[in-house]
């Protein structure tokens, strides 16, 4: 009798099976063609405020509650670029664009209450944006693979707060100017600046960045550049954003970045250790002795550091300036998370710059194959040429992570989830049913005729 037992068992289960089968099909078509019509991805196209630049002359605005696409949102993508008021693009050896930095934050709609909204990176009071790039911004891919997103719009802290952006935007104007790079190296003794914009007098080994660029200082140019028809203009940060509506089948990504020159210590209280992360942004690179050019001379500089939390590794890209041979991220054991290499032009139109980092290359690794655990000694290294001097270069590395997906339950293969029963209906199990009548009358009918020929005294092998 138990093995015409297991016959009613074998059904039971190809019940079941067949019920998850069904049923969780019908909930991944589903989820499929609601991710599908709430994933349609819009674009809006924004102008920053004007902002006037003439040869030699430094812009570094901060312009607050710009105009952003609004509501519960997963940016795709962010772009930028500087145009003039006709729209036309303008090239790097016209207006260099330094840097340009998105932020989030929350204000107070009827105080002055103010909020940051950092990202999850380690520095503790720099690089905290969204995201920001410079000069490779035209050909540097930001678009994140679906389902992932960047979440905005959500999670307001308190009543009578509001999301905001805000802009920062570093542009120089390099027409006329004596030695074009040394003006976006931002040189000290070059501008003549020894106080930064915040009236802190600059110390004496910073030879060279932001500190001395500032907004409303000027680069060397030819002496009568102004009367030969360069003359001051109007321009704007153009800036794309891709987004979709939130919905629940978006996975929500961290930003993380990194920063070469982070300076980290290991401080020891009465709750533990904690790490402390003095991000630098900026460094210098002087020349390797008795270098010409092109001698394949490389200043490398490192930095070992490790996040908070893991999972996978959507996106990474690197933030380098001219002269840059590329920035690569390794995890425990020498693996390679991402290499991103500048990408030089060749040309005189915009995004084809001769001698100007136009981009930098990209890493998209297949959802669920790269993995950072947390804690895990992470390496990067920036790599520059030092067949001459550079002042102010940066090396950062920006990663996009995801929590990594559960593992699968084996049972679900025979207990159907709740999401499953939620949306199943009456007509999934109409077929199921049929199926285990047709498997129980088969059983039976095999019974009887076993049973019969078993009175017989003749011998059967077990069907199961």
């Amino acid at each position: 009798m138990a093995d015409y037992s297991c016959i009613l068992i074998s059904g039971l289960l190809l019940f079941l099976l067949l019920q998850s089968s069904q049923s969780e099909s019908n909930v991944k078509n589903s989820n499929n063609n609601n991710y599908k019509n709430n994933n349609v991805v819009k674009t809006e196209v924004f102008l920053s405020p004007k902002f006037v630049l003439a040869p030699g002359l430094v812009s570094n605005k901060y312009y607050y509650n710009i105009d952003f696409p609004r509501g519960h949102i997963a940016i795709k993508s962010f772009n930028a670029e500087i145009v003039d008021e006709n729209g036309n693009p303008i090239p790097l050896h016209e207006t260099y664009l330094h840097h340009w930095v998105l932020q989030r934050y929350y204000h107070q709609i009827n105080g002055s209450d103010f909020i940051l909204v950092k990202n999850s990176g380690l520095c503790g009071t720099g690089l905290t944006q969204y995201f920001g790039l410079g000069a490779e911004t035209r050909k540097t891919e930001t678009h994140i693979p679906d389902p992932y997103g960047i979440e905005a719009g959500g999670n307001i802290p308190a009543a009578g707060y509001e999301e905001g952006w805000f802009l920062n935007v570093h542009a120089i104007d390099t027409r006329g100017a004596h030695d074009r790079l040394a003006c976006t190296e931002c040189g000290c003794d070059l501008y003549n600046v020894t106080v930064d914009e915040y009236g802190v007098t600059v110390p004496r080994e910073y030879k060279g960045g932001v500190r001395c660029c500032h907004d409303g200082t000027r680069c060397p140019v030819r002496e009568g550049i102004f009367f030969s028809g360069v003359a001051e203009r109007s321009l704007y940060l153009r800036y794309t954003v891709k987004y979709v509506e939130w919905n629940p089948l978006i996975v929500p990504v961290k930003i993380y970045i990194l920063d070469v020159s982070d300076v980290w210590t290991t401080v020891d209280g009465s709750r533990g250790s904690a790490e402390t992360h003095n991000c630098v942004v900026e460094y210098d690179i002087e020349p390797c002795p008795n270098s010409v050019a092109n001698d394949g001379c490389v200043h490398t500089k490192t930095l070992s550091a490790s996040l908070p939390s893991g999972g996978d590794v959507i996106y990474g890209v690197g933030h380098q300036h001219a002269g840059a041979t590329g920035i690569a991220l390794y995890g425990e054991g020498g693996r390679l998370i991402c290499w991103s290499n500048p990408i030089y032009g060749t040309g005189e139109e915009a995004g084809n710059e001769a001698g100007y980092v136009v981009g930098m290359s990209t890493c998209y690794p297949t959802p669920g194959s790269l993995k950072i655990s947390s804690g895990e000694k992470l390496t990067l290294v920036s790599n520059y040429s030092n067949a001459q001097s550079h002042t102010g270069v940066m090396g950062f590395f920006y990663l996009l992570i995801a929590d990594s997906s559960p593992k699968s339950n084996p049972l679900r293969l025979y207990a159907p989830s709740d999401e499953v029963w939620k949306n199943a209906k009456l007509s999934d199990f109409v077929w199921p049913i049929v199926v285990l009548g047709v498997v129980v009358v088969a059983a039976v009918v095999v019974f009887v005729v076993l049973k019969g020929r078993s009175g017989r005294g003749e011998d059967y092998e077990a069907m199961l």
